[in-house]
């Protein structure tokens, strides 16, 4: 006789088995349609190279030192339990729970599914010029592979008259016999005379380092208007970056789930490098001092911009709301702990932040000392320090070549690990909408995919593509992403239910005490979202138009950055009033059946679907199952 039809897995006490048309047979994926990871190391290391990036280096530790210190880490870990947390432990249970990316996961609530599509959207547009910050480690990476770093001193191919390793004296007070005079440097110099003390004035000098970066590596316009040529050799530095992105994906987390055991782990060796060399050079305990140590000044803890700065801090670095953390889970298999991943990721990601400071900060120590200045007149944030400030010090060091190396090596990697888990968002979503495509085509996909974001890249690597760079980052990585966030909290707590909610999570990680959801309950239904609501409220009111090294945008380039953050959030109404037009009934009818879960949501396997919160084995509760009994299956095929 024919084989009844079955579920696609059964569950006999531990052990689960994949049904075949001829025999049941052993799978180690759990779900053979979609597949799952290999193991749970490649899922939490992937999870570690999504949250850990280049913020946690080039950002945290600037932040620190400008609020307060030591001090500033109370705030930020009172932040982490209050928003980043919650927000962290809902995707990774919404994406493991139904085996679904960021925009079919929405099949919880379809009126909110344009929320879904706003966050691929923003990834999307991120995930451009992210590429670019790779190219440009990979260009320094390159560039460090001579004898002397070619910013260790001012080259006269890209340095111009203010290029200087020391403040450049423009003029000062002379005496000649009973009269002081104000004469030009180059006179003083050229008569012998000698400057009175603090008599004089200084030329704005800029670093080799800075004129490199800024002549030399991008060539730089004076403004976004100015679009020039595109420098090739960052062209040629996106398109390897690009390649590497695609070669690592090219068969999905089977392939990326392998290379993070190196991209993920190994910025923690060169870190520990870092630090080691950094706390053995003269001032570094200076620069330790300032970032977490004698500067901590618990009085800025009643300053509201502290805890704005941490808030924003832990939510933005922990990728919540990307859809990245949807996409990355859904690949788990059903009854992994997902708590306690969450738990091990967000402690795992700020604990690097607070790490990484103590490398930079010794090295930027030591840099302070070298060239006489305080420390807080070399700190720099984000591009200053990646590109020009740490690049200084570290040319400041014996063998600079080799720290210049390990340095740009570890952003490369940092940089990648966020790429990877961004470009499978963006695949997982065409996956969800045409998995027989994706099972056949993936490569194609994936390397076309990987392509057009190169081609879409190439006007961040013109000579005005450092603005075009700084105008993205400043809108679209911003406000959407809170915006989205919010949605998502009041959709899943407010209409499809937070009690529910905690049963679905239940079904998977096994009961828990009302003590235990007392605290998530808490968060998801109010804290979480008002604060997120009050940051959001509090960026827009304290709205300051872009600019990039003091050059403010033109009126037409603040206009595209509107435009831009529009697009990402058009999605949410534009697909709230489809899904309503769809929609069988009289307009209350519609509107009520968009706000209720599809009647395929629920686990992707029929045997979890069918455990309606309940055991599937358990004789006691057998009545209580809605699909046939593993006995009532065994009798059918006998």
């Amino acid at each position: 006789m024919g084989w009844f039809q079955l579920p696609n897995c059964l569950r006999f006490g531990r052990k689960e088995f994949t049904l075949s048309t001829e025999k049941i047979v052993d799978s180690q994926d759990e779900n053979t349609e979609r597949g799952n990871w290999s193991s749970k190391t490649d899922y939490l290391l992937s999870m570690v190279g999504y949250a850990v990036g280049l913020g946690n280096v080039w950002r945290f530790p600037y932040l620190t030192y400008e609020n307060g210190g030591g001090a500033f880490l109370i705030p930020y870990a009172i932040m982490l339990a209050l928003a980043g947390l919650p927000l962290f432990f809902m995707e990774c249970s919404l994406g493991q729970f139904a085996s679904l990316g960021p925009v079919s996961i929405w099949r919880i609530l379809p009126l909110f599914q344009g929320v879904g599509i706003t966050m691929v959207v923003i990834s999307t547009f991120v995930t451009i010029y992210y590429n670019v910050i790779i190219a440009y480690s990979l260009y320094y990476l390159f560039a460090s592979f001579q004898r002397v770093v070619p910013w260790d001193n001012c080259n006269a191919t890209w340095a111009d008259h203010r290029c200087s390793k020391t403040p450049l004296v423009l003029s000062c007070n002379v005496t000649m016999g009973d009269i002081i005079v104000n004469m030009s440097y180059p006179e003083v110099l050229s008569k012998n005379l000698t400057c009175i003390p603090d008599s004089q004035v200084f030329e704005d000098s800029q670093l080799p380092s800075e004129q490199y970066w800024n002549y030399e590596v991008l060539q730089r316009s004076a403004n976004i208007s100015e679009t020039g040529v595109i420098v090739w050799y960052l062209a040629l530095c996106l398109l390897l970056s690009w390649l590497i992105v695609a070669v690592s994906l090219v068969k999905g987390i089977k392939s990326s789930g392998k290379v993070v055991y190196f991209t993920a782990l190994f910025p923690y060796v060169v870190l520990i490098i870092l630090l080691v060399r950094g706390v053995t050079l003269v001032g570094a305990r200076d620069g330790i001092e300032f970032y977490i140590g004698a500067q901590s000044d618990f009085k800025k803890l009643l300053n509201a911009e502290v805890w704005k700065a941490a808030a924003t801090q832990i939510f933005f670095s922990l990728s919540v709301a990307w859809g990245g953390l949807v996409a990355l889970s859904s690949y788990n298999k059903f009854r992994n702990n997902c708590y306690a991943d969450a738990i091990f990721v967000c402690l795992t990601n700020c604990l690097t932040s607070v790490f990484a400071g103590f490398a930079i900060f010794s090295i930027l120590g030591h840099m302070a000392y070298m060239s006489k200045k305080k420390v807080e007149d070399v700190v720099k944030s984000g591009f200053d320090l990646a590109f020009v400030a740490y690049p200084e010090a570290l040319s400041q060091l014996p063998v600079a070549p080799l720290w210049s190396f390990l340095f740009f090596f570890m952003l490369l990697l940092l940089g990648l690990d966020s790429q990877f888990a961004t470009i499978e968002t963006i695949t997982t979503t065409i996956q969800d909408i045409y998995p027989a495509v994706m099972k056949k085509m993936r490569v194609f996909v994936t390397m076309g995919l990987c392509m057009l974001l190169f081609f879409l890249g190439l006007v961040c690597v013109t000579q005005a593509g450092i603005y075009w760079v700084n105008l993205v980052d400043h809108f679209c990585a911003g406000w959407g992403i809170l915006f989205a966030a919010i949605l998502e909290l009041v959709g899943i707590c407010w209409i499809y239910g937070g009690n529910r909610f905690i049963q679905d999570i239940e079904m998977m990680i096994g009961k828990k005490s009302f003590l235990f959801w007392l605290w998530w309950r808490a968060c998801w239904f109010f804290i979480t979202p008002c604060l997120l609501l009050a940051i959001l409220i509090w960026s827009l009111i304290d709205f300051k138009p872009p600019e990039y090294a003091k050059e403010k945008y033109p009126l037409w380039g603040t206009a595209m950055g509107w435009c831009l953050i529009t697009f990402c959030l058009i999605w949410i109404p534009a697909v709230a009033i489809y899904k309503i037009i769809k929609a069988k009934g009289n307009l209350w009818q519609r509107f009520v059946s968009c706000l209720k879960p599809k009647p395929n949501w629920g686990p992707a396997l029929e045997c979890h679907r069918g455990e309606r919160y309940k055991d599937m084995v358990d004789p006691v509760k057998k009545q209580d199952v809605e699909i046939p009994t593993v006995d009532s299956y065994v009798h059918k095929l006998e």
